[in-house]
């Protein structure tokens, strides 16, 4: 550490309560937030951290306008710090054992399709462990604690966190029976121009509100031109269902899709070829130590895959 550093042997408890100060502040990356969680006021959290910064002879947090952020040296105290909380909490819970609840973030349409319909057999080999799952479109703060383990669709990078790739993808435009027969697209992907598209918008983080659609015919079939006429989702399963009502052709992703195709609700137009998705599915989590019951659910999760 630097010169000046105070946190050397036993803590005090102004020292200890400065850290911990900071650890809340860090996670919700708000002085006024963590005030709400502590019962202080944004000014006496303000001033612990210009005490600890002092004693650290480090600065923690970039003061923005109506907010803070955390510097280089900050993140990496804090993600030290949070390594010491999570073993403190499992010491005092009586050892980190397979029980109590953990919060999953996914995509509602990795949740409606894939996740969901798996969870019975994991509540049937995990009884003491409970599942909190949060569905939505949002990005999620693992700071701020309130999420242990997400379930993201997207291309494998997720700066200052921890992942491990669950499954791939593939994609393949799919449409009901009726609409094939309806539109001639059985083999013949150039009718596709008098056809209406399915777009889901959001279908990984930052991209064209097409770009399902645009990798597909770019690799599969060039010489058509994306048609005008759509209707567009921020849900790959709702995509999914309108194509199922004979509202139009969707870019299916197999993984998502396959029990509707098995059952003969959707087919597969132009064939079993699909094309390979640049994106996959990853579990992402907080770059730090996991408790027994997330690591429980972290593998089963990739059992499933398999």
């Amino acid at each position: 550490m630097p010169a000046g550093v105070a946190l050397t042997g036993t803590l005090t408890a102004s020292q200890f309560a400065n850290l911990y100060t900071f650890l809340v502040a860090a996670r919700h990356a708000s002085f006024a937030l963590a005030a709400q969680e502590l019962a202080l006021t944004p000014s006496a959290v303000s001033h612990r951290i210009a005490r600890l910064e002092a004693g650290l002879g480090l600065r923690l947090f970039e003061r923005l306008t109506r907010q803070v952020k955390l510097t280089a040296d900050g993140e990496r105290i804090f993600a030290a710090l949070q390594i010491g909380w999570d073993g403190l909490q499992a010491a005092l819970a009586g050892g980190d054992t397979l029980e109590g609840s953990v919060s999953v973030h996914a995509r509602p349409s990795v949740a409606q399709c894939w996740l969901v319909p798996r969870l019975a057999s994991f509540a049937a080999q995990y009884p003491d462990v409970s599942i909190d799952l949060r569905v939505g479109n949002d990005s999620v703060d693992f700071r701020a604690g309130q999420v242990d383990l997400a379930l993201h669709y997207g291309d494998g990078h997720f700066p200052g966190l921890a992942s491990r790739k669950l499954m791939d993808e593939w994609l393949a435009p799919v449409c009901s029976p009726q609409y094939a027969r309806e539109h001639g697209l059985q083999d013949a992907p150039q009718h596709l121009s008098s056809a209406t598209l399915l777009h889901d918008t959001l279908a990984w983080p930052a991209c064209a509100p097409d770009a399902e659609w645009r990798l597909w015919l770019d690799r599969q079939a060039p010489e058509v031109n994306l048609p005008t006429r759509s209707l567009r989702f921020d849900r790959a399963d709702l995509c999914a269902q309108a194509a199922i009502h004979h509202a139009g052709v969707a870019m299916g992703r197999r993984q998502l899709v396959q029990p509707w195709i098995d059952s003969g609700q959707l087919v597969l137009p132009f064939g079993e070829v699909a094309l390979a998705s640049p994106q996959a599915y990853y579990l992402v989590h907080a770059a730090r130590t996991l408790p027994a019951r997330v690591h429980a659910l972290l593998d089963w999760l990739v059992g499933q895959a398999i």
